[in-house]
């Protein structure tokens, strides 16, 4: 199901002053220092997953919860209000494929699946809280796991 996501941004700030769209026009790259069998990768996904009792996130949160890499999917629930939620409630692997990358890592297709993984709820708040909150805070939480690379999957 297609999602109105540019309607739905208008509906929920529609008395704040129109949204000005970031546009990058590049990307940062860092080649891998080692092959990925051999590199520590690193979970984050912006589906709203939450562990066990954590506490929900809400309009404006730049707030990320982690989420340990041995979590069982019947300890896992969604909260996102950006997205329709229900494929993910099915199975969360389609925005926070922790189990597809335990595999992984059991397969010795990645070395190591790093611990924990993350989960924000994105889309919903400003380029600047990503660039000035929650960025620093999970690229601290990178450096001190020793993460070579991480996965960012998208809602």
């Amino acid at each position: 199901m297609p999602i109105a996501y540019i309607p739905r941004t208008r509906e929920l700030y529609s008395s704040y002053e129109p949204y000005r769209w970031v546009v990058n026009e590049t990307a940062p790259w860092t080649p891998l220092r080692r092959p990925l069998t051999r590199s520590k990768l690193a979970l984050m996904s912006s589906g709203g997953i939450l562990y066990r009792d954590q506490p929900r996130f809400h309009r404006e949160d730049a707030s990320y919860r982690p989420v340990p890499k041995n979590a069982r999917r019947d300890e896992l629930s969604i909260w996102h209000f950006g997205y329709p939620t229900a494929d993910a409630e099915r199975d969360p692997n389609c925005v926070f494929p922790l189990e597809r990358l335990r595999e992984f890592e059991a397969e010795g297709v990645i070395g190591e699946l790093s611990d924990p993984a993350f989960t924000f709820m994105g889309g919903i708040y400003s380029a600047r809280k990503v660039r000035d909150e929650l960025a620093p805070k999970i690229v601290a939480e990178l450096k001190a796991a020793h993460a070579d690379a991480f996965l960012l999957v998208p809602a």
